[in-house]
């Protein structure tokens, strides 16, 4: 029998038909991606339990022989229901497929073989519902097998309906058996320090245990594998940015003018930040940092300050925001905090997709000019048509809305230019370290003095249905008071199709697929109401042109209006220290930390904060835990851990980041942090010793075959 390599072609180790249902079904194409298709949970033949005391709800597996198996039409719905009873001698139990009549094949009367599936309930008796099975040869071969094997774990695999669990197991069988050796990705000393085991073994082990207690030690290894490979492959990036040749960026008298002219002290966070920056700045390589803190905690003043030391040497900074409400105040904020005489000299320039044609073409010569050294914009200034004379650094405000590919066309237009990527939705320790492990990461944990406090509670309907005529009221009475506020919808309009509205925000698993309250039919609600006379309300949106979003938002920020009935176009940026209160409406709808992000427009000055979370979730629900954990705290960074809980890895890593980091197998960023920790020093130590790993073949062969020639590019673009 041929000795196969991970890297064999599936079709030329399984043949064609299987491989490409096994491609089709999982993307699969070599034997290594076979053999990272791990087992999900294990049954057992020994521990079979009798039909009479099967538990409802649980998985189970029992021996058991076919009596009667029958077909009929469904009534409600089109196709047919396979119905089969199966005997264990002692009590009956009753297996459906759905749309599956080649089954009645395998399932004659008579048969024997293992049944595995999860207890279910119909009309009062117990069934298995598709579950999985493997059938004895005949009567003597069934008994024989099941003394044999009574002890051995039955690997369940995720399986699909046309590629199911045993198909799998005899496909990994098939090719254990003919896999040749493997290199260890894992150093031997830091292996047995670890007391773990060798590949080939931890391989084995996972897809076909003898026993119980030779699964976990399997586990454990390959899960620091998947840590180990991954930390070396981001920390290789870092060493490859770091060959690259940047132009240095002194600071000079452009930033000390502008420290003179400042009304207060920086906060300590700000000042180390910004240490940290002004060195990377003057380094050999292109900074490549990611600042994260929390709303208001000045990262755009930290920023600005990077710009300016940029700035003396002539070189242009290119900052990206992912709204053009956003990118509009930014000018707005940046050219006041330049004030009078330095404004003119950086000329900070907005460049929109949606400027008229001539101030459009007006801010892109001064951008390729060099005139303005500061400009700002959204996707625009990713056209081809946008250039600039000398671009030196390049900032991307909220890291999440943009993908490495935009990310890295912007970089493109500049030699090597310095890269700040700022963020103000806290990231826990082991994503920072999983996700964005290229990046140095710096924070700001400390805010300036004199904001005000904010209140979070929950309007929850489904018990109370009454207080949303109260949150309506409270509102008013802020207004009373001399405030402003904000009501954040889901939608623009929850009478149009999700499909059509741009500002939808994603169902939620579990949750209705359109929202009830859109921008429209909230502020028609308000308009209607006693206690709104005379307050002055305005709609803002993503539909809404250019223009006519940046006056509203001009207008708000002067006072002139009272309440703004917004999507999350608000989300990030808005400043308004006079707006004191802000309710969400179906505040389940959204992700804890864009909740934590929205409730940050409020209480920004000296005005207190109050933050209502309009909610139908039902107690207990994943929905309503998302609200009450955003009430529960104002902590940014404990959310980020609640977020990171509730919503799993998969979401938080999400495909957004691309590659590697999105193909965790058996690693978990929340209860794994040590293990990331340890493989990222290991990985350090081994990359410092044997920086093109030609004395770690197997490590540097694991990081070929995990991380591609895409997921390589991706890395290098972030």
């Amino acid at each position: 029998m041929p000795e196969w390599t991970l890297r064999t072609r599936l079709d030329g180790a399984v043949g064609g038909k299987t491989a490409t249902a096994l491609e089709k079904a999982f993307g699969m194409r070599t034997v290594g991606d076979l053999l990272q298709h791990y087992p999900r949970r294990y049954a057992k033949r020994g521990e079979l339990t009798q039909i009479s005391s099967l538990p409802v709800g649980e998985q189970v597996t029992i021996v058991a022989e076919v009596k009667r198996a029958g077909e009929r039409r469904m009534q409600n719905r089109r196709g047919t229901l396979q119905e089969l009873v199966i005997s264990d001698g002692h009590g009956d139990l009753s297996l459906t497929f759905f749309n599956q009549p080649w089954r009645l094949k395998d399932l004659t009367p008579g048969r024997r073989g293992i049944f595995a599936g999860k207890v279910g309930e119909y009309r009062g008796a117990k069934q298995l519902a598709h579950p999985d099975y493997e059938l004895f040869d005949d009567e003597a071969t069934a008994v024989l097998t099941a003394q044999a094997n009574a002890h051995l774990p039955i690997p369940i695999y995720p399986a699909t309906a046309s590629v199911p669990s045993f198909t799998i197991a005899k496909t990994v069988a098939f090719v254990l058996d003919g896999l040749g050796p493997i290199d260890d990705p894992l150093p031997s000393l830091f292996r047995e320090r670890h007391g773990l085991i060798d590949a080939r073994t931890a391989i084995e082990r996972i897809h076909r245990p003898a026993f119980d207690d030779e699964m976990a030690p399997a586990r454990d290894t390959l899960r620091m594998h998947e840590a180990f490979v991954l930390q070396t492959a981001l920390l290789q990036q870092r060493q490859f940015v770091r060959a690259l040749s940047a132009t240095a960026r002194p600071a000079g008298s452009i930033l000390e003018r502008f420290d003179a002219a400042l009304p207060f002290e920086r906060t300590p966070d700000q000042v180390a930040v910004g240490a940290q920056i002004a060195h990377d700045l003057e380094g050999d390589w292109p900074m490549n940092r990611l600042v994260q803190g929390e709303v208001g905690s000045g990262k755009t003043l930290v920023a600005l300050r990077a710009m300016l030391q940029v700035a003396q040497s002539g070189g242009q900074s290119a900052l990206i925001a992912p709204t053009e409400v956003l990118a509009a105040q930014h000018v707005r904020s940046i050219a006041r905090m330049l004030g009078p005489r330095l404004a003119p000299e950086l000329m900070p320039t907005l460049l929109t997709g949606q400027l008229p044609a001539a101030e459009r073409r007006k801010a892109a010569l001064r951008a390729a000019s060099g005139q303005s050294l500061i400009v700002v914009g959204t996707h625009a200034l990713l056209s081809e048509a946008t250039t600039f004379a000398d671009l030196g650094l390049v900032v991307v405000d909220e890291q999440h809305r943009f993908g490495v590919e935009q990310r890295e066309s912007l970089r493109a237009k500049g030699s090597a230019p310095h890269a700040l990527v700022l963020t103000a939705t806290p990231i826990p320790r082991t994503v920072a370290m999983t996700v964005f492990g290229d990046l140095d990461v710096s924070t700001i944990r400390t805010m300036p003095t004199g904001r005000a406090s904010i209140q979070s509670f929950v309007a929850p309907l489904a018990e109370r249905p009454n207080w949303f005529g109260r949150v309506w009221e409270r509102i008013a009475e802020e207004v009373g008071a001399g405030h402003q506020a904000f009501v954040v919808c889901a939608a623009i309009d929850a009478e149009a199709a999700a499909g059509d509205d741009a500002d939808t925000a994603p169902p939620v698993e579990g949750e209705a697929k359109k929202p009830r309250w859109g921008v429209v039919q909230a502020a028609h609600l308000a308009s209607q109401l006693p206690s709104f006379a005379g307050i002055r309300l305005a709609m803002l949106h993503g539909k809404m042109p250019s223009d006519e979003k940046d006056g509203v938002m001009q207008a708000f920020s002067r006072g002139e209006i009272d309440v703004l009935v917004a999507t999350t176009v608000v989300e990030v940026g808005v400043d308004v220290p006079n707006a004191s209160t802000m309710a969400i409406l179906e505040a389940d709808r959204f992700g804890v930390s864009q909740l934590h992000q929205l409730r940050g427009r409020v209480g920004r000055g000296s005005v207190p904060g109050l933050c209502l979370l309009v909610t139908e979730a039902a107690p207990g629900t994943p929905a309503r835990a998302r609200v009450e954990a955003v009430a529960a705290t104002l902590d940014g960074f404990e959310l980020a851990e609640v977020d990171l809980e509730l919503r799993g890895e998969g979401d938080v890593l999400g495909d957004a980041q691309s590659g590697a980091r999105s193909s965790l197998k058996l690693l978990r960023v929340v209860k794994d942090a040590d293990i990331i920790a340890e493989a990222r020093a290991e990985a350090e130590r081994v990359l410092a010793e044997d920086p093109t790993l030609l004395q770690h073949t197997g490590l540097a062969d694991a990081i070929e075959r995990r991380v591609g020639r895409e997921e390589r590019a991706a890395l290098a673009k972030n």
